[in-house]
């Protein structure tokens, strides 16, 4: 966010309209002048420290934009306040719009058409924001020269002629309007004759939580052996907490060990206008029910991650506002992306996003209608459970990482592509990945993000494993990497069998399992190769004990390999005998890359510069291990197959610089026309493609492999068909998938590890020194 000097006034001023023109008179240029040169997109919008749903939502937009991207685009505020909501920012605005000020309308509009810098001005917009001052905010966002996006956090049905006129002006000079739900969309086309194309549905955006075991939140909050009901929110009427109160009775009576917990603080505009009165009749009716050891008031304004905690440990959400026109709820949804189980009354967004999968409904005020539905989720272990996974997948979409996505894109098209998007590379963060791992080996597949310890564990993943923690160590020198290296190594060191073989599939016990023997896995055998070369080559940072046994466990099985004739088998032997680097195994190197020499020559045709007739998984590996064998014998042949397969495999996954990986739905055939399947992308493939770019940089030094890099590790930050992430910067697992509609949110071995082989080769590429 650029930065602006800014005379702040004391609590003690008043008259806002003579101080929005001193404050904006001194602001100055950005203090970093790389942020000062980049389109600067404003929002207009109420901010922490004020107390309001909106406030909260563009405080999280913003954010997420911040984290998404970098050197695309600054993010500027223009705070709405009024005579009697005025606050002290930690958060530095670059404005501040005063609503009730007829000059501050003006004259913000007239900066905010001065500064070459803002190409788009996003108003987030609730009519209450300007009730007093309409004509005034009319004027103003026709008098603003900049393209303008209305975010609509309300949309009313059924508008009278004035709301009609006023919906029809805004949408007039809008270049664009986010709605947050398919029925607000509706409304503005089908009842405010607002064009289908300026309409953009973004859904409000969510947290994206880690699991956690409930019963240690219920005991962090004193709530143990609690079966918890919640709300959130700022208190008002309209939320009719009283339904709920009424409904208890009959819910304790079954449950007698149900606390309802009412979290969140009465709404400031109705302290101002009614003090307490609406908490002091619940409080009233707390007692005359009895349920004094059935309710608990959380009077806060809770802070994210202590409101999180609370959803986690809820077993059921209620939603009970009374106000069937209200567009979309933010706590609804923070609710449902917690993987809560819901019962809420049908406002439209609930019967959008509540269904008998994730949720039930209710009737307005109908207290006995959520007495049983409380009675039958409470009562039915398995099928909150069942909920709360469907509520995770329904919601995965709304994260705020999505959110920012979509916004930016919205951005990009309505400033006719000024800017390019470049999206930051998040931190690097193994917490899945030991979170997957135990005292054996990493486990093979995950549930969402927790470990599914009856799936087993695998050679593969635990090879992979290997490569990426000793890739790890090798940048960071962290000692904690040295444990989990050895973990990988003794589970290797488990599947080498008496003959120099390795098995590839263990059970849960770590027993060998039958699959072993039903399948193919001389590609397990390589990739043990490529791990086990890679390690023992660290001599010089690892253990001389870890490099030792790498390099037993490798010398076992080298009598073994040259029976080996699996494509990819010889491509990751060939590069763990690179990495080795080991004379008295040079000859094995050679045979194997031979052999891959008279595939190639063999499929080579005019338009099909491949070892293969079909493109299907890992290809990258097989132009990588040509690459590897030149660089182990100097042999021109080996590097010229690498280029020019692997420019040829490029030229099929590359389209107007994005990547889009061969499906796993259909295989890419030679001579085949057939269009490409959407869907069915793995992270692991990206990541093998974007592993050869980081060699072939730093091997030729050619800025186009290092651009192509970045592009495809763009794929994990959103830069997908779904435009969505596939890299959960929360867990710090990676998605097992980019489907054709949705991503799959499981986070296992393959993936995750496959994401932070990409990440530590993207580390690697920007560190390197030219």
């Amino acid at each position: 966010m650029t930065t602006a000097i800014v005379l702040y006034r004391s609590q003690k001023e008043s008259i806002f309209g003579e101080l929005v023109t001193e404050k904006l008179l001194v602001s100055t240029k950005s203090a970093v002048e790389q942020e000062s040169n980049l389109p600067q997109i404003l929002f207009i919008t109420s901010f922490p420290p004020r107390e309001c749903g909106i406030a909260t939502y563009s405080q999280d937009l913003i954010n997420a934009l911040n984290n998404q991207f970098e050197n695309s685009f600054t993010c500027s505020i223009c705070a709405l306040e009024s005579e009697t909501e005025q606050h002290i920012y930690k958060e530095k605005p670059n404005y501040i719009l005063n609503t009730d000020c007829r000059n501050s309308f003006i004259k913000t509009a007239l900066y905010i058409n001065n500064n070459e810098n803002i190409r788009v001005v996003v108003m987030q917009h609730e009519f209450g924001f300007f009730a007093k001052k309409e004509n005034e905010f009319k004027q103003f966002f026709n008098s603003i020269s900049k393209p303008i996006i209305f975010v609509f956090h309300t949309v009313l049905p059924t508008p009278n002629k004035e709301l009609k006129i006023k919906v029809e002006d805004m949408a007039a000079i809008a270049s664009a309007i986010v709605v947050m739900t398919s029925n607000a969309a509706n409304l503005l086309k089908n009842e405010y004759n607002v064009a289908d194309y300026k309409i953009s549905i973004i859904p409000h955006g969510t947290h994206l939580v880690a699991p956690m075991n409930r019963e240690k939140l219920k005991n962090k909050y004193q709530l143990s052996n609690k079966m918890v009901l919640s709300t959130f929110g700022l208190l008002s009427s309209s939320k009719s907490i009283e339904t709920t109160l009424a409904a208890l009775p009959s819910i304790i009576a079954k449950f007698p060990n149900v606390l309802f917990l009412v979290l969140g603080k009465t709404h400031p505009n109705i302290v101002k206008q009614e003090g307490e009165q609406y908490r002091r009749m619940l409080e009233e009716k707390v007692k005359e029910l009895k349920l004094e050891n059935h309710v608990r008031f959380v009077n806060k304004y809770l802070p994210l991650n202590m409101l999180l905690d609370y959803l986690q440990l809820t077993d059921v959400y209620l939603f009970t506002s009374k106000d069937p026109n209200q567009a979309i709820s933010g706590t609804l949804s923070y609710a449902v992306s917690c993987g809560c189980p819901v019962i809420s009354t049908p406002i439209p967004h609930a019967k959008e996003n509540i269904s008998h999968n994730n949720g039930l409904l209710f009737d307005f005020e109908n207290e006995e209608q959520l007495s049983k539905a409380v009675i039958s989720l409470l009562g039915n272990d398995k099928l909150r459970f069942e909920i709360s996974l469907n509520s995770f997948h329904q919601m995965a979409t709304t994260a705020w990482q999505n959110s920012a996505i979509a916004h930016a894109l919205l951005f990009e098209q309505s400033t006719s592509n000024i800017y390019n998007l470049n999206y930051k590379a998040p931190p690097i963060n193994l917490k899945h990945l030991k979170n997957m791992t135990t005292d054996f080996g990493i486990i093979q597949f995950a549930k969402i993000a927790n470990p599914d310890i009856f799936s087993g564990y695998t050679l593969d993943d635990n090879a992979r494993a290997l490569i990426a923690i000793c890739q790890h160590y090798e940048l960071y020198r962290n000692e904690d990497d040295l444990r989990l290296i050895n973990t990988y190594l003794q589970f290797i060191q488990h599947c080498i069998q008496p003959n120099g073989t390795f098995l590839n599939y263990v059970n849960q016990e770590h027993e060998f399992t039958s699959q072993n023997y039903k399948e193919n896995i001389e590609d397990s055998n390589g990739r043990a190769i490529w791990a086990l070369g890679y390690t023992s080559a660290l001599k010089e940072i690892l253990p001389i004990n870890i490099t030792n046994e790498a390099e037993n466990i490798l010398q076992r099985a080298i009598p073994q390999l040259e029976k080996i004739h699996s494509t990819r088998a010889m491509a990751f032997i060939i590069k763990g005998l690179h990495f080795q680097n080991k004379l008295d195994n040079l000859y094995l190197l050679d045979i194997f890359a031979n052999r891959l020499i008279k595939m190639y020559k063999h499929e080579k045709s005019a338009k099909w510069f491949w070892f293969e007739d079909y493109l299907t998984y890992g290809n990258s590996v097989l132009s990588e291990a040509m690459l590897c064998a030149y660089l182990s014998t100097s042999a021109n042949i080996y590097k010229n197959i690498a280029k020019e397969s692997f420019d040829f495999l490029l030229s099929e996954i590359f389209s107007n610089g994005k990547i889009k990986v061969i499906s796993n739905k259909g295989w890419h055939i030679k001579n085949e026309t057939k269009q490409k399947p959407i869907g069915g992308e793995q992270p692991i493939d990206v990541a093998y493609t974007i592993m050869v770019l980081e060699k072939l940089y730093a091997t030729f030094g050619k800025e186009d492999y290092k651009q192509k890099a970045m592009s495809a590790f763009n794929w994990f930050l959103g830069d997908n068909h779904l435009r969505q992430i596939v890299y959960n910067p929360c867990t710090g697992g990676c998605y097992d998938g980019v489907e054709e509609f949705n991503v799959n949110l499981n986070q296992g071995a393959e993936s995750t590890v496959s994401y932070l082989m990409a990440r530590l080769a993207i580390e690697r590429i920007q560190t390197r020194k030219k």
